[in-house]
C-alpha cells in the first residue's frame, strides 16, 4: 500500500465520489454531500490512483473546527486511515489557531471519535456532539 496524504481547499471529484460512495450507496444517505461550504479543508488519502478516505473540517469563528464526512472506502477499512484523516484534520485546525474539535456523529461511530480523544457533549436529534480540546 502505498499511501499519500492531500489537503485542499475544495471538494475535488475524487472526495465527492467517495463521500457518495460510502453515504450514499453503502449506507443509503439521500443528499449527504454539500459542497457548497465556502471555507472547509477536505483531506483525501490516495493509495496508488485509489482515493481511499477522506473527510473535511470548517470553522466559523477559527477557534472551533467541525469535522464531518470521515470515511473510508470498504476495502480499505481497519487499516486506521479513518484516524490518519482525523488526525490530518486536527492538525489542520491546530495550524490555523483552533481550540477545540467537533463532531456530530451516530452512535456506532462514537467508539472511533472516543478513541481519538474525543468526549460525548450533548445527544440531539441529528446525533451525539462530541468534542475534543486541541492544545
Amino acid at each position: 500500500m502505498e499511501l499519500r496524504i492531500y489537503l485542499y481547499n475544495k471538494p475535488v471529484s475524487d472526495v465527492r465520489a467517495l463521500h457518495n460512495e460510502v453515504f450514499a450507496d453503502e449506507l443509503g444517505a439521500e443528499n449527504s454531500f454539500d459542497d457548497s461550504i465556502d471555507n472547509a479543508t477536505y483531506v483525501l488519502i490516495y493509495d496508488g490512483k485509489t482515493a481511499v478516505a477522506t473527510g473535511r473540517l470548517v470553522s466559523s469563528d477559527g477557534e472551533r473546527f467541525d469535522i464531518a464526512g470521515v470515511c473510508v472506502k470498504k476495502a480499505y477499512r481497519g487499516k486506521k486511515l479513518g484516524r490518519r484523516v482525523l488526525s490530518a484534520l486536527e492538525e489542520d485546525a491546530r495550524k490555523a489557531g483552533g481550540k477545540t474539535a467537533c463532531g456530530v456523529v451516530s452512535e456506532d461511530v462514537k467508539p472511533f471519535f472516543e478513541k481519538a480523544g474525543y468526549t460525548a457533549d450533548e445527544s440531539g436529534k441529528a446525533g451525539i456532539s462530541m468534542v475534543k480540546k486541541l492544545r
